[in-house]
C-alpha cells in the first residue's frame, strides 16, 4: 500500500486534533474572533504542509507549534497596527491643525475634490498625500508615465478649477492641499 492520500491524512489530522488545538489558542487569546483567525491559519498551514506533519501524537505538538508561531504572528501584527493608529491619529492631528479654522472651508474643499472622477482623486491623492513622483504613481496605476504626466497636469487644472468655482483660494489650505494643486517635477 502506498502513502495515503493527502486529504484523507489532512482530514484524520484535523479530526484527531482540532479540540485540543482549539484549546490551546483559546487560552492564550482574548476574543473569539482572534481564537477563530488562530484556528484557521494553523490548519491552512497544516494543509499547505500536510506531508510535514508527523505521525502518531507528534502531530499534535506540530500542531501546537504551528499555533505558537501564528499567535506570535499575530501578536506582532497587533502591536503593528496599534503603532500604526498612533501615528495615523498624530498625523491628522497636524493636518487638522494646518486646516484653516473656518469649518465650511474645509468641507468647500472636501466637496471640491469629490466632485472630480475617481481616477482624478487617486491620482492627486498618490502625488499630493502619498508623496509619490508622477513616475512611481505610473507604476501603481500601471500606466506610462507621460500618460500619467498628462492625466495629473488635467486633474491639477480640474481641482483648482473646483476650488476657484467655490471661490476658495487653495494656499489658504496648508502644504498637503497645495500639493494637489501644484506642479512638481
Amino acid at each position: 500500500m502506498g502513502p495515503p492520500d493527502p486529504e484523507q491524512r489532512f482530514e484524520a489530522v484535523y479530526m484527531a486534533h482540532y479540540a485540543a488545538v482549539l484549546s490551546y489558542v483559546r487560552r492564550r487569546t482574548d476574543s473569539p474572533d482572534d481564537a477563530a483567525d488562530a484556528i484557521a491559519e494553523t490548519f491552512a498551514t497544516a494543509w499547505r504542509r500536510v506531508a510535514d506533519i508527523p505521525d502518531g501524537d507528534g502531530a499534535r505538538l506540530w500542531l501546537y507549534g504551528v499555533a505558537r508561531r501564528v499567535l506570535a504572528n499575530h501578536r506582532r501584527g497587533e502591536s503593528r497596527r496599534t503603532a500604526l493608529a498612533t501615528r495615523l491619529r498624530a498625523e491628522l492631528s497636524a493636518w487638522a491643525e494646518e486646516a484653516p479654522a473656518a469649518g465650511r472651508d474645509v468641507g468647500a474643499v472636501r466637496e471640491a475634490f469629490r466632485r472630480l472622477g475617481d481616477d482624478d482623486r487617486e491620482l492627486l491623492s498618490l502625488v499630493g498625500w502619498e508623496g509619490l513622483t508622477p513616475a512611481e504613481a505610473a507604476r501603481v496605476l500601471g500606466r506610462s508615465r507621460g500618460a500619467v504626466r498628462v492625466q495629473l497636469h488635467r486633474a491639477r487644472k480640474r481641482l483648482a478649477k473646483e476650488l476657484d468655482s467655490a471661490g476658495l483660494d487653495v494656499t489658504r489650505y496648508g502644504s498637503r492641499a497645495t500639493a494637489l494643486v501644484e506642479e512638481r517635477r
